[in-house]
């Protein structure tokens, strides 16, 4: 049984709506640049989905980053995005060294997410570790991008708190090095954890969704559903995190709106499609009308 802190708050509208996000005053550069990197030549959706998401919950600009060989795919799938393709390994996941060759577009975005699709593990965190000291503004990593947090937790110090991790419980797990029992046992605590010793906000997904702040502010999500346990769900919710980062929203404020719209744009398919059997790919569009409800 998963222990709750008393010191919890409980994510609803009414708290969301007295900690409003950025207003954008313009066209689409006040909306902020996005730049997210993943893919590999089999995991090519989860890179569009978070992509996607990023656009719904109201960036701007979209720049993804994805291996050579599936570029000219996604620059299909995602018409309005500049799609950079890169060097790939031959079982097609980026490579390390590749990260020389995005620092401009990422030197030039408001916000970076890394990881959604991302494939092989020494690759990936090379990747990180190499592009992570070269990067000012808020940075977002989800699945394999944690594997660099993985193997040296202080890898993000140098950018002040300006990152929300998104793992899922099996994800925390590993970067802590505990066993998957002791973060269901508690999640909470376990969030609390990693985001301290990463000194970055911590966005737990599940059952019941926890942000945990580099300062120990926690908050409990409970909107969502059983539908939500869907492959790409997650992408999902790493991109809306990161959009809102590029409109210009703090990172504990970002991660607490992500999984609230994440959630309650389940529960809007749920009552439409049914309570399992939505697919990820619905979720994106139903993120701005979730915005609408809480902005009434």
């Amino acid at each position: 049984m998963s222990r709750r802190p008393p010191d919890a708050t409980l994510v609803t509208p009414p708290v969301l709506r007295a900690w409003r996000l950025p207003e954008p005053t313009g066209g689409k550069e006040s909306r902020g640049s996005i730049l997210v990197v993943g893919g590999s030549t089999e995991t090519l959706g989860a890179v569009t989905l978070a992509a996607e998401a990023a656009l719904r919950s109201g960036a701007g600009k979209l720049q993804v980053v994805v291996p050579s060989k599936v570029a000219p795919h996604v620059s299909i799938a995602l018409p309005e995005a500049l799609v950079r393709g890169v060097p790939s390994t031959e079982e097609g996941a980026i490579r390390a060294s590749s990260a020389e060759l995005v620092l401009d577009l990422a030197e030039r975005a408001s916000a970076v997410l890394i990881g959604p699709g991302m494939a092989d593990k020494e690759e990936t965190a090379g990747f990180v570790a190499a592009l992570l000291p070269r990067l000012g503004c808020p940075v977002v990593l989800d699945a394999l991008g944690l594997a660099a947090v993985t193997a040296d937790p202080t890898c993000l110090h140098h950018l002040d708190g300006r990152v929300v991790l998104t793992p899922n419980p099996t994800e925390l797990a590993i970067t802590l090095h505990v066993s998957p029992d002791e973060v269901d046992d508690d999640p909470a605590g376990s969030a609390r954890r990693l985001a301290e010793q990463a000194r970055a906000t911590v966005g737990l997904g599940g059952a019941v969704s926890w942000v945990a702040a580099p300062d120990g502010r926690l908050w409990e999500d409970e909107s969502g559903g059983a539908g939500l346990g869907v492959s790409g769900s997650g992408d999902v919710r790493a991109g809306v995190t990161a959009g809102l980062l590029a409109r210009g929203a703090e990172p504990e404020q970002a991660a607490v709106w992500a999984s609230y719209l994440h959630g309650r744009a389940g529960e809007r398919l749920a009552a439409t499609v049914g309570r399992l059997g939505f697919l990820a790919r619905e979720l994106p569009p139903q993120v701005p009308r979730v915005l609408a409800e809480v902005d009434l």
